[in-house]
């Protein structure tokens, strides 16, 4: 197992950052490639470069036929290809009811040539992991995904194994009213620093999708790597420089400990979300070719990061509860005139 150690730090140093990367031209170059298959969806496919750039997970919540997964597999093709230095950078699990942890993390098996138990990894070990509605698994294989995102490592007996540097969990779930599914536990739904709703597209994007669907399919079949881990890492080393003024970084604590005191939020937001909201901030400025945040991207994403992380009293609450604490500090934040 000390051998294994040592052979997952070595993966891990394999990956260099690539310096003096064009931070805009290649993001810009990401998601034009995607939007050759996903059509109408550039704002959620920026949302999801955002939160792989700022180093978090993110989950995709609608109903099934809305390109939640199609948009996993094709930036996942664009960001691995097939392999790299021999290690495969993208694994898809589809989660069931009766999925077990050991189906995440791999088991011991015997060697017979060798007489020894050997550790086989499972899926969890790549660097880009669709788990495909992920709300109908038990709450057992939630926790051993848990801690995969959490810590960014796996627990196999007696021994913690490291992950890759990079590994970016892209999840999807179905609504909780449908039948078969699984509320994630709070603990799960902190982990994920997005949630976004995907949606279905206008009426003449959808009209254009039947048109073209046999074209699509052929550009997912044949999607190319744009970019690979070393850039990947180089982007969220980019977007850790990002300027953030001083009253942004307030208004983001403004706005976290105003979701603690509200009337109609029963459970408000952690420091832990205040954290994941400024990372996405200079991660999203970076994507829309800015190098410092801006008060719209406060408003822009504000709602992405923390709104699956409250517990809300009633419907009403949750319509009005989260528009007022925003308002209330981007209005603040436009007087001063930052920028």
């Amino acid at each position: 197992m000390d051998n294994y150690l040592q052979e997952q730090d070595n993966t891990q140093a394999g990956y260099a950052a690539v310096p003096g990367i064009d931070a805009t031209e290649a993001i810009r170059n990401l998601v034009e490639h995607v939007e050759k298959v996903i059509r109408g969806k550039r704002k959620q496919i920026e949302l999801i470069i955002t939160c792989m750039l700022a180093g978090g997970h993110i989950l995709m919540e609608d109903n099934p036929g809305t390109g939640k997964t199609v948009l996993a597999r094709t930036l996942a093709q664009c960001i691995s290809g097939e392999h790299t230095g021999g290690h495969v950078l993208f694994k898809r699990i589809q989660f069931t009811p009766d999925l077990l942890p050991m189906d995440l993390i791999g088991s011991h098996i015997f060697d017979d040539a060798n007489k020894e138990f050997i550790f086989k990894k499972g899926p969890l070990f790549c660097n880009v992991l669709l788990a495909d509605e992920i709300n109908r698994a038990s709450p057992k294989v939630q926790s051993a995904l848990l801690e995969a995102m959490a810590e960014q490592q796996i627990t196999a007996g007696d021994s913690t194994l490291l992950l890759e540097r990079l590994f970016f969990t892209i999840a999807t779930q179905n609504p909780v009213e449908m039948e078969g599914t699984y509320p994630l536990p709070a603990a799960q739904l902190d982990r994920f620093y997005m949630k976004i709703f995907f949606g279905y597209v206008d009426e003449q994007t959808e009209l254009n999708i039947y048109r073209d669907y046999l074209d699509i399919a052929s550009n997912l079949t044949h999607m190319q790597q744009v970019l690979s881990m070393g850039d990947i890492l180089a982007l969220q080393a980019e977007a850790g420089k990002v300027f953030l003024h001083d009253e942004i970084i307030r208004a983001v604590s403004n706005i976290v400990r105003q979701t603690r005191e509200h009337q109609d939020i029963s459970l408000g937001a952690s420091t832990r979300s205040g954290i994941a909201f400024l990372k996405c901030l200079r991660a999203y400025a970076l994507v829309n070719g800015r190098s410092y945040v801006i008060e719209d991207d406060v408003k822009d994403i504000a709602k992405s990061v923390l709104d699956h992380r409250l517990i809300y009293r009633n419907k009403d609450g949750k319509l009005k509860a989260m528009d007022s604490i925003i308002n209330k500090e981007t209005d603040r934040l436009a007087k001063l005139k930052l920028f």
